[in-house]
């Protein structure tokens, strides 16, 4: 059946950066929630103040919900809230749909997907991109993995959290494009953090650089967004470089799977490492700059 607000009853396993505006978007939709998050976080009262409720386990959110959405951090937190001692799978009913908005590995998402199956429970694979703000705003991108009658079901649920949701193929299919969206991302990154970088070694004003290309060629979200943030010195995360490194670790993965070599990738990685290495692995990945400015040993900031 369809989801309908008012009518569709889901369940929502983690209530972090991503997920509790998410999970909000679709109480403001009419949705009813039952939402669990492991730890309390000021975001977690947000979520139950806005009608949420609360329970103790992704098991109890489970149960009696028509669909349930995971979005934790890696694959073994989304095998654990699935599978796990008191995972989903133990009481998910028949015909239900479970949906992992996580980004984990395509491999383990297809085995999932099958030890589901096997209860005649649904599973579409829908990682997101838009950080932060994408989540705030509901503007997120979505892209799906899975059957395209359970796509079309659950797509007023992805209509309150998203803008740009795409069907991309089977199970495993919706991770496998958010490998190719990190790679956009982060090789984006460093191609910025070089760019101001040379800027700010060659004695200019990197402001006026950064106004003169990001609305040309060179123009990009991460130029856009990111670049006004590093100006500023700002290094709050929209995400966090830990879980960027965690992305490009299942990027390499996936490409070694297929033999496929991917340098710009694994230069981000490496780079990432020295940023991790400073002390910035809870930062946003703008922090990506801090591995050139130590190289460089002056800081690319607005005059």
């Amino acid at each position: 059946m369809p989801a309908k607000p008012g009518s569709t009853q889901i369940g929502f396993v983690g209530l972090g950066i991503m997920g509790a505006p998410m999970a909000q978007h679709l109480l403001k939709a009419g949705f009813s929630l039952k939402v669990y998050n492991r730890s309390d976080r000021p975001r977690v009262q947000q979520v139950i103040d806005a009608g949420g409720q609360r329970v103790a386990t992704p098991r109890a959110a489970a149960e009696g919900s028509d669909v349930i959405i995971t979005i934790v951090t890696d694959t073994p937190d989304v095998e654990s809230v699935i599978l796990g001692e008191d995972g989903i799978i133990h009481s998910v009913s028949k015909g239900a749909t479970v949906i992992d908005m996580s980004t984990i590995s395509p491999r383990v998402t297809q085995e999932i997907a099958a030890i589901l199956g096997k209860q005649g429970v649904h599973m579409l694979d829908a990682p997101v991109s838009g950080g932060d703000v994408g989540a705030q705003n509901a503007t997120l991108s979505i892209m799906v993995g899975g059957e395209q009658k359970v796509f079309d079901d659950c797509l007023p649920v992805f209509e309150a959290m998203g803008k740009n949701i795409n069907l991309i193929g089977g199970n495993g299919a919706g991770q496998t494009t958010k490998a190719c969206n990190q790679i956009a991302v982060s090789v984006a990154n460093l191609a910025m953090a070089e760019a101001l970088m040379l800027a700010a070694a060659s004695d200019l004003d990197v402001g006026k650089v950064v106004d003169a290309i990001s609305g040309g060629a060179a123009g990009s979200w991460q130029l856009t967004n990111l670049g006004p943030r590093i100006l500023k010195g700002d290094f709050a995360p929209g995400f966090m470089v830990r879980l960027q490194q965690k992305d490009l670790k299942l990027v390499l993965a996936a490409a070694n799977d297929v033999k496929l070599a991917l340098p710009g990738v694994s230069l981000a990685h490496q780079y990432f490492n020295i940023v991790e290495r400073l002390g910035g692995a809870d930062e946003g990945t703008q922090a990506l700059i801090k591995a050139y400015e130590a190289q460089a040993g002056k800081q690319a900031r607005a005059s």
